[in-house]
């Protein structure tokens, strides 16, 4: 059998490759790139490439939220610098009020106007989305020329405009809507009503501080009774007008969306010097006097109601007038005057009256009751005994504005330690406010901002700590927390009762800055300490209420100041991070924020 002689391999010559080789190197250069990317930084810009692609994913899709909360939850997002950017909502969600949708709200029950209350999607369900302004969006006049003119584009809508402009509320001028102060009731202008009410009510010496304005319209009382001292805050449904309370807040009048239909307002008891309805339209008598009795609940012992239009010597309407009288009597109110369709009572400055027989029904409410609670609570028909003896809470009789602003009052005494708390926190937040001013350099006492939010606002040391800055504060405090808006108001500032894993009452882009200390403490539940809602939904409601350009001021802890800078980045706000001042407790950090000016989502056709 023969032999093949093969010739000896040359030296240097290379082997060739087989399909082994080839799995083989792949493999391992697979290994390698996979631990540089993961142990590296170099694999950031790819992560973080892969993130956005994910966050902006359609903003309808029920994963998106869970993608989005994912990433910011997870130790790679910590590590990285870049993050996944929440996407903008539809065009046709520039007004989106989550809690006022007329679409989900005209499918309920109208009685007692129950529709137009709040009524909220369940946590999760919206879109998570930044709600972007409308084209042609111009950062705000400034205070207070803005009491009198707003660019046109900002909310560009004309109903208004077209239907109540011969009654002085407001008219298109070039690329303006332009105030004349006019209303229904007061066509020849606030200021010569307001004038008029002063010769029945003492608006001009600092007695007089809150008050209430219901179905506002665009809130020129409310504006025009800052020349009196008087902090007005003025509300109204969201209805067919379109953007009442919206045309009102980009004034810088203090307003936000509610309606008297089933539930209690947002307010304690006693919260206002003043009440007002100038052809409001709320059936004061119906449902055996309901509507009437939460007024009294809301006015403080020794304040004026005044009522100006319907049913007030109304044609065809004299039952309702008669009716009107008669409730007030069997609260021992006191009529001042009845001048033409307007009436002036003042409310018993001692003791809560106590009714007889009557055709309404009414008496006391029960030590039960208690008639600060007014988060989610079913109207009373029965009246709210005062608590404080000697009429310490009664107009009149407490200090008179500004006095009151510093004056620890009666119903904080109920509060453990109440004075001494009182007294501390309001120099903590004079301090406070100074470094803000002078060491992180937020525009605070400048025209750059008007309208304020404190968040989680205790007894409302930081709006105190700017009494002097032409801006007004709207103080906020969480339903689940204790319920000190009752001291808020006694100081003389306003406030609302809100949660915050819910939407806020307002339009978009409606405050210039916003303020909240403690951020993470909003989502627990006090009781069981466990997260009710995601700091995320938190932030992106803050973005949908703040205006762009405006600024965000957030305190809390390093840790927790850390993960809001991350879902800073992902609402895409521009932040800095900065320590506390020296007496600040547990190395508390403070994120100051800037919103930027989105544009519109270009439509596809």
């Amino acid at each position: 059998m023969g032999h093949v002689n093969l010739p000896p391999p040359r030296r240097g010559q290379p082997r060739p490759w087989t399909l082994l080789d080839l799995v083989s190197t792949a493999f391992f250069g697979a290994v390698i790139i996979f631990f540089v990317l993961v142990f590296t930084s170099l694999g950031d810009p790819l992560a973080a490439a892969g993130r956005r692609a994910l966050a902006r994913s359609d903003p309808s899709d029920p994963r998106q939220r869970e993608r989005v909360l994912s990433l910011l939850d997870s130790p790679r997002s910590q590590r990285s610098a870049a993050g996944p950017v929440i996407p903008t909502c539809p065009v046709d969600e520039i007004d989106q009020m989550p809690c006022e949708d007329p679409r989900r709200n005209s499918q309920l029950s109208r009685e007692m106007n129950f529709y137009r209350e709040r009524h909220c999607p369940e946590p999760g369900e919206l879109p998570l989305c930044l709600v972007p302004p409308p084209d042609g969006y111009k950062i705000p006049v400034p205070w207070p020329e803005s009491l009198h003119k707003i660019w046109h584009d900002n909310m560009p809508y004309n109903k208004i405009a077209e239907r109540k402009g011969h009654q002085g509320w407001m008219k298109e001028e070039g690329s303006y809507f332009i105030f004349p102060g006019g209303g229904t009731m007061f066509p020849d202008g606030a200021v010569q009503y307001i004038e008029k009410l002063g010769q029945y009510i003492p608006t001009d010496s600092g007695l007089l501080r809150t008050a209430l304005d219901m179905g506002c319209g665009v809130a020129s009382f409310g504006g025009y009774m800052l020349k009196e001292n008087i902090m007005t805050l003025s509300f109204a449904p969201r209805d067919s007008h379109k953007a009442q309370i919206q045309f009102a807040l980009e004034r810088g009048v203090p307003a936000f969306v509610a309606m008297l239909g089933t539930q209690r307002l947002p307010f304690p008891a006693y919260s206002f010097d003043l009440v007002h309805c100038s052809r409001c339209l709320i059936p004061f008598t119906a449902y055996n006097g309901t509507y009437f009795i939460e007024v009294d609940r809301l006015l403080r012992p020794g304040g004026y109601l005044v009522i100006s239009g319907p049913p007030v010597q109304w044609p065809k309407q004299d039952k309702e007038w008669a009716d009107l009288q008669s409730l007030a009597v069997t609260l021992c109110y006191e009529l001042i005057v009845v001048d033409g369709n307007t009436v002036i009572w003042k409310k018993p400055s001692g003791a809560s009256c106590i009714p007889g027989q009557n055709e309404f029904g009414l008496g006391l409410c029960n030590d039960a009751n208690d008639h600060s609670e007014a988060w989610y609570f079913n109207l009373k028909n029965c009246i709210s005994k005062v608590s404080i003896e000697g009429g310490e809470i009664a107009v009149g009789y407490m200090a008179k504005w500004p006095e009151r602003l510093s004056k620890p009052p009666a119903r904080v005494s109920l509060i453990k330690n109440g004075i001494d708390v009182f007294e501390a926190d309001t120099r903590r937040w004079t301090r406070r406010v100074a470094y803000y001013k002078k060491s992180l350099g937020i525009k605070l006492g400048t025209t750059s901002i008007r309208n304020v939010m404190d968040m989680n606002a205790f007894f409302g040391g930081f709006a105190a700590a700017l009494m002097s800055d032409p801006v007004w504060v709207m103080n906020v405090i969480p339903a689940r927390k204790p319920l000190t808006l009752d001291v808020v108001y006694d100081r003389g500032l306003i406030g609302v009762y809100h949660d915050w894993c819910e939407a806020f009452s307002t339009y978009p882009r409606t405050y210039d800055l916003i303020h909240v200390t403690g951020i993470n403490s909003l989502v627990k539940d006090p009781a069981t300490g466990k997260s009710r809602c995601h700091l995320v939904d938190i932030m992106v409601e803050m973005d949908r209420i703040l205006r762009p350009e405006g600024t965000a001021v957030i305190r809390d802890m390093p840790d927790v100041i850390e993960k809001v800078g991350r879902i800073a980045h992902a609402i895409r706000w521009t932040y800095n991070i900065h320590d506390g001042e020296k007496e600040a407790r547990g190395g508390e950090k403070i994120l100051v924020a800037t919103k930027k000016l989105l544009k519109l989502p270009t439509v596809s056709h």
